[in-house]
């Protein structure tokens, strides 16, 4: 199996171009050397930043860009990322090695950075067929995600020189009124009753302080770059969102993402993840089994459930809201509305206590 051919790609018809000449010459001004005699093909699958891979001093790399058009607040942060990979990859071995960031805009029409490229595969919505037929492949699966969960959490942001970025303190209110204001232009000008909700309800909890920890911020399985046979991590990716916060943040996003068999449509339908499917432990199930391995108390986790449920209600709002403004590319958008009116719904459910 050639480790180079394991990730979809999209169809040449359909590939972003970017301007390959003009990144020549800007490496070669930093002394890189970007080999167009290999084409770069343009990783397959996702909602945001555009992924490349090619050829730098002769070793693939990754070219990571923000997709075309205005980025929402605090999305597709390649300097951040670039920051974040450069101080954890010596610490974390799941983290790439960052070679290069570039925030002029002159250069691709974005910020960028090109990354180490570690081939694998990306599991999303179903389990690839020779894996599904394996029994305790879903098991596996949970217990990989919640051991690197753990790994990141325990390491220390001081020493990758991270120990400023991001905001702790009230980093959980602070977050819902966020996504909160990002959810009255997504619905249009009018905030959902449900957002208003929430709200008051998360005024009425007292958040107790939690010790900061290096978060990701986007934890989910796609996220996971994982070896083909065996199935172990070989990278965790997708840093652009990643900041510092309590570690409830990063399960409760988990979480959000996880589907069971007897879910609200909205969770069955969500698609991003295959844990609805026989084999895989519930959520109560995976956040028990991150609790034993890092020693955290879970008692509060619903509020962060909540939020982390809400903020994923909008993002599909926001897909939705550029697919019916013709920014289209993106399968299935039609229903990201319907989609999202459900997840609403179901953090509501979350945060008074009707969900697990």
């Amino acid at each position: 199996m050639d480790p180079y051919d394991l990730t979809p790609t999209v169809p040449e018809d359909r590939r972003i171009a970017q301007d390959w000449p003009r990144l020549a010459r800007y490496l070669a001004g930093h002394g890189m050397t970007f080999d167009d005699r290999i084409a770069p093909v343009q990783f397959a699958g996702g909602f945001g930043n555009l992924n490349y891979r090619l050829v730098i001093d002769g070793h693939p790399a990754v070219l990571r860009r923000p997709p075309p058009g205005p980025a929402p607040a605090g999305a597709h942060d390649m300097v951040r990322e670039g920051r974040i990979l450069t101080g954890l990859a010596p610490l974390f071995d799941l983290a790439p090695r960052c070679l290069h960031v570039c925030g002029d805009t002159g250069v691709l029409g974005a910020p960028f950075l090109v990354m180490e490229y570690r081939p694998g595969i990306v599991i999303r919505d179903r389990l690839p067929q020779h894996h599904a037929a394996v029994a305790g492949t879903g098991e596996r699966l949970a217990d990989t995600l919640v051991e690197v969960l753990a790994r990141l959490h325990r390491v220390d942001p001081d020493r990758a020189g991270l120990g400023t970025l991001g905001r702790p303190d009230g980093f959980l209110a602070r977050t819902a009124q966020g996504w909160a204001r990002r959810a009255e232009q997504a619905w249009d000008g009018t905030a959902p009753e449900q957002a208003r909700e929430l709200l008051d309800r998360l005024a009425r909890h007292d958040q107790a302080p939690d010790q900061a920890v290096l978060l990701h911020n986007d934890y989910k399985l796609d996220n996971l770059i994982l070896d083909p046979d065996s199935l172990e991590p070989s990278a965790l990716i997708d840093w652009d969102l990643g900041t510092r916060g309590s570690a409830l943040w990063d399960l409760a996003v988990l979480l959000s993402y996880w589907s069971e068999p007897r879910d609200p449509e909205a969770l069955r339908t969500l698609g991003q993840m295959p844990t609805a499917a026989p084999g895989f432990p519930s959520r109560r199930e995976v956040a028990a089994r991150y609790a034993a391995a890092t020693g955290r108390d879970l008692s509060g986790l619903a509020p962060w459930r909540a939020v982390a449920q809400f903020r994923l209600a909008v993002v599909f709002r926001q897909i939705y809201r550029r697919h019916r403004a013709g920014d289209g590319g993106i399968t299935g958008a039609d229903r990201f509305g319907t989609l999202a009116d459900g997840l609403l719904e179901v953090a509501g459910m979350v945060m008074a206590g009707e969900l697990d």
